[in-house]
């Protein structure tokens, strides 16, 4: 290979070598802008729901049927949006099937 083209391979190879460097800075600040990322606020509140105790055959945990209630309804579709499974808070959320009217449960993640 001639000394030209090795200086040419070299320059593009440089060229290369930059490009690679910026895309990486890029990258990196891409990942800490989606890292710090607040979660947005959900549209219910469960606190404002009336939870009942109940036991099932994996333990304790609570349930709602709150039909009516605007923050229940926001859940129910928040729950229907995610697969009918979410976690939010430290409690974990589930829509029961089968039902007449629509029923949650939770229980604390562990």
């Amino acid at each position: 290979m001639s000394e030209d083209k090795k200086r040419e391979l070299a320059e593009i190879l440089a060229d290369f070598g930059t490009a690679i460097e910026s895309a990486c800075v890029s990258l990196k600040r891409n990942l800490n802008d989606l890292l710090n990322m607040d979660e947005p606020k959900p549209l219910w509140d469960a606190s404002k729901i009336a939870w009942e105790k109940a036991e099932g055959s994996k333990g304790e945990y609570e349930k709602a049927n709150c039909v009516g209630n605007l923050d229940f309804e926001n859940l129910v579709k928040d729950l229907q949006a995610h697969g009918g499974r979410l976690r939010r808070e430290g409690m974990f959320y589930w829509l029961f099937e089968k039902t007449e009217q629509p029923t949650v449960g939770r229980k604390k993640v562990k």
